[in-house]
Order: C-alpha cells, then sequence, then structure tokens
C-alpha cells in the first residue's frame, strides 16, 4: 500500500516537459570570437587608413566605414539567439495518465479580413476537415457577385444583416451562434458532442479605428469570455489547418506542468507552409530561423508570439501581471446562461464586439493585444513578457499547423515590408526593449528583439556597400586593402567564415545547398527594397506624414503563376518599384564588374586594391543571375516588364556617373 501511493506521488511529480541546452556551445564561442576579432581589425584598418582631404575617397572610405561599424554591431546584436539555443520536449503520455479528460478547454480563433485575397472556402477549410464542392461553388459565386442569392439568404438566418448596405468596412456588430453545445441534437455522426461554434464580425465604421487583426482578436476574446470563457485560446490564420492531432495536448504539457506550468503565458509553435518547394525559391521557411534562432530566443525566456499557431493562457492574454503567489488553476469549460437563449445572447454579445465599448477602457493597451503597431503579435508577446511570464516556442518533430506562403517575389517583399514596418516601430516606440524590457526581461532576449526589429536600418548600409564600390571601381577608386596585405586577412575571414557557419546551419537544418543560397538571394532582396520602403515609411510615420497601412498577404494566384513556383522560377511579373530597385542595382554592378575586368584584360593602369571591389561586383551579379535571365531572356508573364526594364537601365547608367569625394 505504501509502495503504491510513494509510486502515485513520484508519477505526480514527473514533468510533463523538459528543456536541453544545445550541444556544440563552446564550439560556436569560439567561432564566435574569432570573428569578433576579424571584425574589430577591420574597424582598426578603416580608422588608421582614412585618406587625407586631398586624396580622392575621402567621404567614400569614412561612409564604408560607418557601413562596417553598423554591421559589426549588428552581428553582435545577432549573437544573442546563438549563445543560448535551447530544446523543448514534451510527455503526452504523462498528461493524460495524470488528467485523463479532465482537461481545459481551448478556445480556437480563426481569423480573416479580406474575402478576395483569403478567400472563404479556405477559413472553411481551416474550421472543418472537409468541404463539399456544392458549399465551395455556393461560395466562390457569392464572391465574384459580390451578393448572396435570395433563395440561400432564405435558408440562413445569418445572411440577413448582410444586405446591400453592408461593405466589409461599414458594418453593425454581427454575432452568430452557429452551433450551440447545449442543444442535445449538436452532435456528430458518432453521436460525440459538437463544440460550440460561433461567427463574429465585429461592428467597424469609417469613423472608428478598428486597429485591424488586433482589434478583432480582443472583440474575440471578449465575446469568448461570456460563452465558453476557456482558460486557453489557440488563435490561427484562415490559411492554416492542423497537421499534428497531438498538438493541443502538447502545448498543455507546459500549462499543466506542476512546476512550472504557472509561469507560462503561451505556447507558440512554428508558422509553416505546406507548398514549399524542395530549394525554397523565396525562402519561406526560414529553417535556421526556426531552428535556431528562435529556440535561441526561448533560451532566454523571450519566445516571440509570432500572430498565429500560439496557445495563450487567456488571464496573461487579458492583462494579469504574474506573481509569485498565482498558481492558475485551469479550470473547466464555463457553463453558458442556462436561461439565455440563442437570440438572446447574440444580441447581448453584440456589445462586445461594437466600437464603442473599448472607449475608456484598457482594451489595446493593458488588456488583450495591444494596439497601435502593424506586428501587434511582436509587441504584445513583449508586454506580456515584461508583466513577468515566461513564454515557450515549442517546435516538434511533426509540424502543428500548417499554412500557404507567398508564391510570388511581390507578395513576400510586400509581406516583408509591413513585418520589417511594425518591427522598426516598436525600435523606435516606447516598447523598444532596450528601454521598456530594462530590468524585466533579460538583455539576451531584448538583444534577441532587436535582432527583428532593427532590419530596417541594414537597408540603408547594405545599400551603401552595393553602391559605393561599385561606382569607385569605374572611378579607380580603391576602398579595400590589397590581397597582398595581412590587412586583407580579416575581410578575408569574416567572410569566409560567416558563409561558412551559415551553410552549416542551413544544412544542420535540413536545407539544401540551394536552399541557402535561395535563402542568400532574398536576403539581399528584402534588404535592398522591402527594408528599405519599411524604413522611410516608419521614419515619415514618426515625423507625422503618413499613417499606418495594414496590407493582406494574397494567398491565391493563378495556374501558370504557380506552375512557375513549383519549378523555382522567380516570379516578377509587375511593375513594382521594389523591382526597379532590384534590377538597377543588378546592373549597376555588372557595368561595374564589367568595366573592372576589361582594365585587366586591356592592361589599363589597375590598383591592386580594386581586386575586392571586382570580387565584391561578381558576388552581387552571381545572385541576380534570376534578375538578369527575367530582364533579358524570358518571355513568359513573370519576366520583368520591359517599363521596369527601360528605366533600370537609365538609372543604373546615371548610378555610374555619380560624384565620389
Amino acid at each position: 500500500m505504501g509502495g503504491h501511493v510513494g509510486g502515485e506521488e513520484v508519477h505526480e511529480a514527473q514533468p510533463l516537459f523538459e528543456t536541453e541546452v544545445s550541444k556544440g556551445k563552446l564550439a560556436y564561442r569560439v567561432y564566435a570570437v574569432t570573428v569578433l576579432i576579424g571584425i574589430c581589425s577591420i574597424w582598426v584598418y578603416r580608422s588608421m587608413n582614412i585618406p587625407t582631404a586631398e586624396e580622392e575617397g575621402r567621404w567614400a572610405w569614412i561612409g564604408m566605414f560607418m557601413a562596417e561599424l553598423w554591421f559589426g554591431f549588428y552581428w553582435i546584436i545577432t549573437q544573442s539567439v546563438r549563445w543560448n539555443v535551447t530544446h523543448r520536449y514534451t510527455f503526452k503520455d504523462r498528461l493524460i495518465n495524470r488528467y485523463g479528460d479532465k482537461l481545459p478547454a481551448v478556445d480556437v480563433f480563426v481569423c480573416t479580413a479580406d474575402p478576395t485575397m483569403e478567400p472563404p472556402t479556405m477559413v472553411i477549410s481551416t474550421v472543418l476537415s472537409k468541404l463539399y464542392e456544392e458549399m465551395k461553388c455556393r461560395i466562390e459565386s457569392a464572391i465574384e457577385k459580390g451578393s448572396i442569392s435570395k433563395d440561400i439568404r432564405d435558408q440562413h438566418k445569418g445572411f440577413s444583416e448582410w444586405n446591400s448596405e453592408v461593405t466589409k468596412q461599414d458594418h453593425q456588430s454581427i454575432v452568430q451562434i452557429l452551433i450551440d453545445r447545449r442543444n442535445p441534437d449538436a452532435v456528430d455522426d458518432d453521436g460525440h458532442q459538437l463544440p460550440t461554434l460561433v461567427y463574429v464580425a465585429r461592428e467597424k465604421r469609417p469613423h472608428f479605428p478598428h486597429n485591424f487583426k488586433a482589434g478583432s482578436m480582443n472583440s474575440l476574446i471578449r465575446v469568448s469570455s461570456e460563452i465558453s470563457n476557456a482558460p486557453i485560446i489557440l488563435n490561427v490564420d484562415c490559411d492554416m489547418y492542423s497537421n499534428n492531432s497531438d498538438a493541443i495536448k502538447e502545448a498543455l504539457c507546459f500549462f499543466m506542468d506542476k512546476e512550472r506550468g504557472h509561469m507560462i503565458s503561451y505556447v507558440q509553435y512554428p508558422q509553416s507552409y505546406d507548398n514549399i518547394t524542395k530549394n525554397d525559391i523565396y525562402a519561406n521557411v526560414s529553417s535556421a530561423v526556426h531552428k535556431i534562432e528562435l529556440r535561441g530566443m526561448d533560451g532566454w525566456d523571450g519566445a516571440l508570439f509570432c500572430g498565429t499557431g500560439c496557445f495563450h493562457r487567456r488571464e496573461s492574454l487579458c492583462g494579469l501581471k504574474f506573481s509569485k503567489n498565482y498558481r492558475g488553476e485551469l479550470n473547466s469549460l464555463r457553463n453558458i446562461t442556462k436561461d439565455s437563449s440563442v437570440h438572446d445572447m447574440e444580441q447581448g454579445l453584440k456589445v462586445l464586439a461594437s466600437c464603442s465599448y473599448e472607449k475608456g477602457t484598457q482594451w489595446g493597451k493593458e488588456m488583450g493585444l495591444v494596439y497601435g503597431c502593424l506586428v501587434e503579435d511582436i509587441i504584445t508577446g513583449l508586454t506580456i513578457q515584461c508583466r513577468g511570464w515566461k513564454p515557450v516556442y515549442y517546435n516538434p518533430e511533426r509540424t502543428a499547423f500548417l499554412g500557404v506562403a507567398p508564391n510570388t517575389l511581390d507578395i513576400s517583399l510586400v509581406q516583408h515590408k509591413r513585418w520589417c514596418e511594425g518591427m522598426f516601430h516598436i525600435f523606435l516606440s516606447k516598447y523598444c526593449p532596450f528601454t521598456y524590457g530594462f530590468d524585466k526581461i533579460k538583455l539576451g532576449a531584448q538583444m534577441g528583439y532587436c535582432l527583428y526589429l532593427l532590419w530596417a536600418p541594414n537597408s540603408i548600409a547594405l545599400l551603401y556597400y552595393l553602391i559605393i564600390p561599385s561606382v569607385c571601381l569605374l572611378r579607380g577608386i580603391p576602398l579595400f586593402p590589397e590581397v597582398s596585405s595581412l590587412w586583407f586577412l580579416p575581410f578575408a575571414y569574416v567572410f569566409a567564415a560567416r558563409n561558412a557557419c551559415s551553410i552549416a546551419e542551413a544544412l544542420a537544418c535540413g536545407d539544401t545547398l540551394k536552399a541557402w543560397w535561395n535563402s542568400q538571394r532574398m536576403w539581399y532582396f528584402r534588404r535592398t527594397t522591402s527594408y528599405l520602403f519599411a524604413f522611410i515609411d516608419t521614419i515619415t510615420r514618426q515625423l507625422g506624414f503618413s499613417q499606418s497601412a495594414f496590407s493582406i498577404t494574397a494567398k491565391v494566384v493563378n495556374d501558370d503563376v504557380l506552375e512557375r513556383y513549383e519549378e523555382g522560377t522567380m516570379e516578377f511579373g509587375t511593375s513594382s518599384v521594389m523591382f526597379t530597385i532590384i534590377a538597377t542595382l543588378a546592373l549597376l554592378n555588372f557595368f561595374s564588374f564589367t568595366a573592372g575586368i576589361l582594365k585587366i584584360i586591356w592592361g589599363y593602369s589597375f590598383a591592386e586594391g580594386l581586386t575586392v571591389q571586382i570580387g565584391l561586383c561578381l558576388v552581387v551579379v552571381v545572385i541576380n543571375l534570376p534578375v538578369y535571365q527575367a530582364l533579358f531572356l524570358r518571355d513568359d508573364n513573370g519576366r520583368i516588364p520591359s517599363s521596369v526594364m527601360f528605366k533600370s537601365l537609365v538609372l543604373a547608367s546615371l548610378a555610374c556617373l555619380i560624384p565620389v569625394y
């Protein structure tokens, strides 16, 4: 008897999850120290060899020094997420043995914003496991016509509120309880009770700010609190579906752990996709980010809230500050008011989803998702951590949720522009991790946040490094040491070591070498376009010259585009100003590289110090091979339009004439 009781006590004391620190930390830290020495040596070289006022290229040299100072500083920031990489493991069997079927309820929020870019059939697929063709045809017909036919409208009361005067930006609150779990007839084919299913369209009016996805999530939090009030909330985007039936149990392992579960605010799964090609031409997966960087953030108790695929503790999301006395009992499903009819409940819930409800409250400030930022998820996660909660990043072997990745270059760049703009805005706001998070979260977590919040300024330094050395090569002005000089070694070592480490990380994460190369190309494209426009837009908004604009990523493309994507052919096809910048930089570096080679071939006076600049131009030329193909060789609809080609040729030619001082 005593042994049996003792065994039960041991069973109850067993953790539901464990955390392991990644191996190879010492080797990586030795590598990092050597790279830091190389970076410092480059800084010393730049500071010791600044040209005099009479020498040509003095200001170009100083600009290079400033760019390299930034690159070095940012590299130091990136080390925070590689210094303490951790791995999480769960024990689902222990969870089931301990709690059986007495697990806490989970409210699931599926968010959508636009019926064209995020088709309703995709939203329904996220909620339902099967999609009938008749339902699909009816929905697509309604989208095409912009209205619901009368025969269908008469069959469903929900359509009665969507009249001809209603638009997606101007409508009343609509709440429909589609399945009421109190109803004894609400069962599936096997007789199991169905969960409550509710449709919510919060009120939107032109003269009221609706705060984008954050406002939608906060309305869902309030409405659900009066229906089910589940202690755990899962939010997923409309294009995602469950790929792992154990995802909820694995998340609950963290929340239900006896020793540490009460401290956990949210469990974030990685954002994964089901339409990724073998070599991931648009670098959508970012394996090193998911398997190294985000795990490194988790090592500092600073796991990011990424906006989808995240399980939240309702109390932490609603503004509760963590205290040592908090134990956080995860109560089961709340009973819906038995005396209220479905109709009465719906009418009462509409108030919670109205425009005026939040006026004079802490919603969007201390409660719910934070307003005023394009990346409401990142800023909300930061504020939750600063209240004392510990988040978790969990990346199991079997992906929990799968969505749809951008399958054109334009969509990918626009998506990153929005992310980057929102994150740089956080850095410039009162929520900057170094100030807002001071003495609240660890320094490593503060630096880890800034790895992403400082994407935008990278564009300025990189653009300088891509333009000025090329122009100086045309002028015969060397900006790097001669290959025979000892000062060349730190430049060569830092370049080789960083790329070798990057390749090793990619291969260790399961990427192919070509996928790594594609990620380098996309890194280059994003920094010269998305991050540049994000930087400009954020600065102009800070100065009061513009307003925030939320751009939705399109989830549908035509068959030709999809075929080229699956073949691994990069899609341009539009006259985007971003493509003009990409093509201009590609042509400028091609002109400079060609001029440098011709100088060598024809025996013109050639400074040995220009060798590095020729090598730099060569790297840019090679990375832009798909751009040259889209400019001059391709004849499909995904090529770069002629208007962009002519503008780029003119701009690149003019750039060759830039004076250098």
